[in-house]
């Protein structure tokens, strides 16, 4: 039996020989011949490994090679000929760029880089096979992560993006996952003052996502189960706060658009 000193060590060393791995895996992504299986295995680290998004961000070269991999997908869209092989890759890079996106020590440089916006075009396909729903799941799914800080600085960044519509487009067409992560993205931004007040603040952007949120309230839209049911009420609850200020808001911009306020919501 091991002593409690022995047992300690044997831990220690485990854990450098996981550190050397992870390493290892880090430096092979840049080198095209490696990088599928290092995708592969520092996926499956990255919520072990509690520094790992920082690992990735400052070694030379990492997110140069995600966004290769990224990018690498785009013809494979339009046409849609995306195969699961591809689909699996891509995603396990995705995987890791989440990871970036969830730190707090990367996440300012993540939005400075504009590297949301590399996953837009996945998010605008339509195909409903597997390796696009898979995709466009795990692409939302690095959005969410940012959102689900509840900063203000994403909240920003997102704003200035087309992601409103996306999601909306999204929430409209998706599988129920993805029904499910877009809502839950929209629902961050309209529980967001700046988000809220952005949305009111044309009647097209207002009526756009009243009309969608209280299609699936009233059961218009289908394939909606009570998994996304939670994050689309608490959505047309934050429009219905947006509808109430827009209802008290003065001005001729107001004037104009209080008539037209969709009748669920005025």
């Amino acid at each position: 039996m091991l002593t409690t000193g022995a047992a300690v060590t044997n831990v220690t060393a485990l854990a450098q020989v996981d550190r050397e791995k992870i390493y290892q895996w880090i430096n092979e992504l840049s080198s095209p011949e490696t990088r599928e299986n290092a995708l592969l295995e520092l996926s499956k680290k990255r919520e072990s490994v509690p520094d790992l998004a920082p690992m990735l961000w400052h070694s030379f070269g990492t997110i140069a090679a995600l966004l290769q991999e990224i990018v690498n997908i785009y013809p494979s869209i339009n046409p849609p000929t995306l195969t699961a092989h591809q689909s699996n890759r891509v995603c396990n890079a995705l995987a890791l760029l989440q990871c970036v996106a969830s730190h707090p020590e990367t996440r300012s440089a993540f939005l400075a880089a504009h590297i949301p916006l590399f996953l837009y075009p996945f998010l605008h396909t339509v195909s409903k096979t597997r390796p696009f729903e898979y995709l466009r799941l795990t692409s939302l799914g690095v959005i969410g992560a940012l959102v689900k800080t509840d900063e203000q600085e994403v909240i920003n960044f997102l704003l200035t993006t087309e992601i409103i519509p996306l999601c909306l487009r999204i929430m409209e067409s998706g599988s129920e996952l993805s029904k499910t992560v877009a809502t839950f993205i929209l629902q961050k931004i309209l529980l967001d003052d700046t988000g809220l007040a952005y949305i009111c603040q044309t009647y097209e952007r207002f009526s756009h996502v009243a009309m969608i949120l209280v299609g699936f309230s009233a059961g218009i839209w289908p394939g909606c189960s009570h998994r996304c049911s939670v994050p689309i009420m608490l959505s047309v609850s934050s429009g219905e706060d947006g509808a109430a200020a827009l209802q008290g808001a003065v001005g001729p911009a107001a004037e104009a658009r209080r008539p037209l306020l969709p009748a669920p919501l005025g």
